[in-house]
């Protein structure tokens, strides 16, 4: 398992058999929430730029994630990010009410690449200061890749003990 880098500042919740893993902190009174899901190697969809090199590496390989920000009992932003081999891209924002049938009809914001310049620069700050910088998304491909490793050994151990019964 890779190990968790020293002034990381998110706690890890990885539940084995899950395509998933969690990570949470608090900040100024926030609630921090990244959701990371697994690599996606599927070939058909892989671009040229994303093939895994001569060593295995995934060094390109699109990490997506999901981080919220909450406030106490109050609304959250919820941007769907994807972890690049040179940093982070933010795919979309929305803003979201504590009650959930409040957002069933709610105005989702234009697309991230719409919005000023300036202002999706100021969202990539905002992530930054609350922890999600290249330095967690390169731990987040090592970390992913292992667990990838993880889960198909398990998947492979409940193959053959199914099998075998």
């Amino acid at each position: 398992v890779v190990g968790t880098p020293s002034g990381f500042p998110f706690e890890v919740e990885d539940n084995p058999g899950t395509q998933t893993v969690t990570l949470t902190r608090e900040y100024n009174g926030e609630l921090i929430k990244v959701d990371v899901h697994m690599l996606d190697l599927n070939e058909d969809e892989q671009d040229e730029d994303e093939v895994e090199d001569n060593d295995g590496d995934n060094n390109n390989a699109r990490i997506p994630f999901v981080v919220t920000v909450s406030k106490k009992d109050g609304p959250s932003l919820e941007f769907s990010c994807t972890a690049l081999h040179d940093g982070i891209g933010i795919d979309s924002l929305s803003f979201r009410n504590p009650n959930p049938g409040d957002d069933e009809l709610a105005y989702e914001g234009p697309d991230f690449n719409d919005l000023d310049e300036n202002l999706q620069k100021g969202f990539y700050k905002y992530l930054e200061v609350r922890g999600i910088k290249p330095s967690t998304t390169n731990y987040l491909r090592e970390y992913m890749a292992d667990k990838d490793n993880r889960e198909y050994l398990l998947w492979l151990k409940n193959l053959k003990k199914f099998v075998e019964e």
